[in-house]
């Protein structure tokens, strides 16, 4: 509990530096939707940031996800899939910037249709 209430201040925090995205009341539901169903646990905006026990994030950040898949068109869909279904730890291409080897599977944390719009809003960082 204590590192969902850190990445939730950590988020809170970035938005109120002036580091805000795009639409205020979109990234005040997508954090709380994000923070809700444990996404921010692993996982942060921006590159950089320092995962438990200052170590490298678990998760890749955001940022860098949506950059790495700007110019992918099936990137929504494959992302929500590997929300939903968790990823392959041996087709890992995260390595130096997250420690965590594959993202488990979280159907059982977030519904489809939020892990669609989470997806697109991270796409869209």
């Amino acid at each position: 509990m204590k590192t969902r209430t850190q990445a939730l201040a950590a988020a809170i925090a970035l938005l109120a530096s002036g580091a805000a995205l795009a639409d205020k009341a979109k990234d005040d539901a997508m954090l709380a939707l994000a923070t809700k169903s444990g996404c921010m646990t692993c996982h942060h905006i921006e590159p950089g940031a320092k995962g438990p026990d200052g170590l490298a994030p678990i998760g890749p950040a955001w940022k860098d996800v949506g950059a790495k898949y700007k110019s992918d068109k099936q990137a929504a869909d494959t992302l929500t899939q590997i929300v939903l279904k968790g990823s392959n730890p041996y087709d890992s291409h995260w390595k130096g910037k997250a420690s965590g080897l594959a993202m488990p599977p979280n159907a059982v944390a977030i519904k489809e249709a939020d892990a669609r719009d989470l997806v697109k809003w991270i796409l869209a960082l």
